[in-house]
């Protein structure tokens, strides 16, 4: 029995037909279990897009090293500027899609204006120097300047011809071509990390190199806040007694940060070796000069066209020889790596594609020089190889598969 004067605090009794806690009415639009499975087996086989980058699963930056010398190498065997153009054209798409916002990334602006540089300069040389290239389309003549007999060969001024133009042209956009591959790969490659991948036998030089990059920005940093500081005060920033008084704090503090990182160097063991044997030393050292000069003669073999037949295998004998000696260089350091850089799927897919888009180049330039290498005299319009472009869209792959930076992840 209850109370009659205390009040009933109970919750009330549910309806009648109903439940305490009734079950959420079905969706309508969820699939039935059976159609559902199978949807989600279908769906998984689809290809994965590629994740968004992060410290564990970002790319190799050695393979983007590798990406940017495979079309390095392309432009290297054409001077036909369509091909060229659309060389640099992959480069740029991939740099577009896959740069970050690092101050490394911003790189690809400055190679592009220096490639165009490149070509203005190719073209006044030209008009003033002169071409030994024959021509009978003749623009304008310029005064041609009296030399000596000792620069026999050589002229300064003269006609300037449509051939000859062109000509100069062509082997500037080569050139900036290569420039602006190689800052691709500056644009997307850490040089921090790449350095930190280096072998254990050029451990101490890339010390060295990642300490001379970190501590480049920070005296920047000191200089534009010592002017700042000297601006408010209402001293002045240019002159020489100004750039003394601003001079000096930044060397001090250079200093004190140069003491502190080599205190925090020597406690964790840097300079310290491991014994080994002479003539492994020697070995190592026959080894690596071996290699350096192969790669050297083999490089040049695949820029030169006259090398295409003995500058690959040179070129990969080369970096045998060196990498084994950097191998038995490495048992000398006794160290370990934290967190290392791995190289997976991604990363030979881009390095891949590179190589592929230079070997078939090189394939092409020795069945069909014609196209890749237009003639000036007689002056023709350059023609479009169909299948050496086909091959140069290969170097696109990375913009597909390599991880997403987060910046275009989050759009």
């Amino acid at each position: 029995m209850t109370d009659p004067a205390r009040p009933d605090t109970r919750p009330p009794a549910p309806a009648t037909g109903t439940h305490p806690h009734p079950r959420p009415a079905p969706d309508a639009t969820a699939p039935a279990p059976g159609r559902g499975s199978r949807a989600g087996a279908r769906r998984s086989l689809l290809p994965r897009t590629p994740p968004e980058a992060t410290r564990g699963n970002a790319l190799h930056a050695g393979a983007w090293w590798l990406w940017a010398l495979g079309l390095a190498t392309a432009a290297s065997r054409t001077t036909n500027p369509l091909l060229l153009g659309l060389i640099v054209g992959v480069a740029g798409y991939v740099v577009a899609a896959r740069r970050t916002d690092a101050p490394w990334a911003r790189s690809y602006g400055a190679f592009v204006k220096l490639g165009l540089v490149v070509i203005g300069l190719r073209l006044v040389f030209s008009v003033l120097l002169g071409s030994p290239l024959p021509g009978s389309h003749v623009l304008f003549t310029l005064p041609e300047v009296p030399l000596p007999a000792w620069a026999q060969g050589i002229r300064f001024g003269g006609r300037v011809t449509a051939e000859q133009l062109v000509f100069a042209f062509y082997d500037g956009a080569k050139l900036a071509a290569l420039l602006i591959c190689v800052g691709a790969a500056n644009a997307l490659a850490n040089p921090a990390r790449l350095l930190k991948s280096l072998p254990a036998a050029l451990y101490e030089a890339g010390v060295a190199v990642v300490v001379a990059m970190t501590f480049a920005p920070n005296m920047v940093a000191d200089v534009v806040r010592l002017r700042g500081a000297r601006r408010l005060r209402g001293r002045p920033t240019g002159g020489v007694k100004a750039i003394l008084q601003i001079g000096l704090p930044v060397l001090e503090g250079a200093l004190e940060r140069s003491v502190a990182v080599a205190a925090s160097m020597d406690a964790r063991g840097y300079g310290r070796t491991a014994r080994v044997p002479p003539a492994v030393r020697h070995t190592t050292s026959a080894l690596t000069l071996g290699g350096l000069l192969g790669v050297c003669a083999g490089t040049y073999g695949l820029l030169a066209a006259e090398g295409a037949g003995y500058g690959l295998p040179v070129l990969l004998l080369g970096l045998g020889l060196a990498l084994a000696g950097l191998w038995l260089g490495g048992r000398r350091s006794v160290r370990t790596r934290y967190r290392p850089d791995r190289w997976g799927p991604r990363a030979w897919l881009v390095s891949g594609s590179g190589a592929a888009v230079a070997a078939l180049m090189i394939h092409a330039a020795s069945v069909d020089p014609g196209g890749l290498l237009p003639g000036v005299v007689p002056l023709t319009a350059p023609a479009f190889p169909l299948w050496p472009a086909a091959a140069v869209l290969i170097g696109l792959l990375p913009a597909f598969v390599a991880p997403v930076p987060p910046e275009e992840a989050s759009q």
